[in-house]
């Protein structure tokens, strides 16, 4: 791990219970394992749950690498931007006249590689992101430099569940399309003119069997060389600059 003096993090017991209480975006909590005094720990453990924050158990020379300060035994990964929610983005699109263009990122754990999905959304005119929560990287320092300032300029939401996020979006009159290798329909096959998520999948398992199964549709990227996938921000792109295509043609036609 390299030692880093971010000012995304909180550090201290006092430090980190006010950034609660004040409501401060924070993606979660580093609490050491074995502390003399519990009870304060248990209190700063008890806020961030009842704001659904992770909170990760760790041991003290994990704290200290991370920090390269006083720690106290407690420290916070704090927001570089504050979450919209989901209704923010789908009001977005509403207001600009247009219909939503979401990009669902499901567990992209590099901070560099979600800077840059937040970017390629940001530029091909998307209304938001979507995150989750837990396994996945939060809008900390590095993701805001890697999005080139994008961060500034989008909807990003943060949910508990992305699956249960998708079935709301159906209801909303979403289609839900995935990108996936194993999708049967090339991506330019694919109508993302309309109402559409763009779910893209995560560094290790990909989209994942129960965000797969909740698509409507799975689509890939042909690919001809021996490298048999792209990143998650490469895919992104493509599948966003599609979408920018059709939307155009479409708007076209009906000038």
């Amino acid at each position: 791990m390299n030692k880093t003096k971010s000012s995304s993090y909180i550090c201290g017991r006092k430090l980190v219970a006010e950034a609660l209480k004040s409501g401060r975006p924070i993606n979660k909590i580093y609490l050491q394992n074995i502390v003399q005094d519990a009870a304060s720990f248990a209190a700063i453990e008890f806020m961030a749950k009842e704001r659904g924050i992770p909170v990760v158990r760790v041991d003290k020379a994990w704290l200290d690498k991370l920090t390269e300060g006083p720690h106290r035994g407690v420290v916070a990964l704090a927001s570089a931007k504050e979450y919209s929610d989901v209704g923010d983005i789908l009001n977005c699109a509403s207001g600009r006249g247009e219909s939503p263009l979401v990009v669902v990122a499901n567990e992209i754990l590099d901070p560099h590689n979600l800077g840059a999905v937040i970017r390629n959304a940001e530029a091909a005119g998307a209304h938001g992101v979507i995150v989750p929560k837990r396994n996945a990287a939060g809008l900390t320092d590095a993701v805001a430099k890697a999005s080139a300032g994008a961060i500034e300029y989008i909807h990003i939401a943060r949910v508990a569940n992305i699956s249960a996020t998708l079935r709301d979006l159906k209801k909303r009159g979403l289609w839900i399309i995935g990108a996936d290798s194993s999708g049967a329909t090339a991506y330019t096959d694919c109508d993302m003119s309309s109402a559409v998520a763009i779910v893209i999948g995560g560094e290790h398992e990909g989209l994942g069997r129960l965000v797969g199964e909740t698509c409507d549709q799975t689509v890939s990227i042909p690919m001809r060389g021996k490298t048999t996938s792209l990143n998650a921000s490469a895919a992104a792109a493509v599948m966003l600059f599609e979408a920018l295509r059709q939307r155009s043609r479409k708007e076209r036609a009906t000038l």
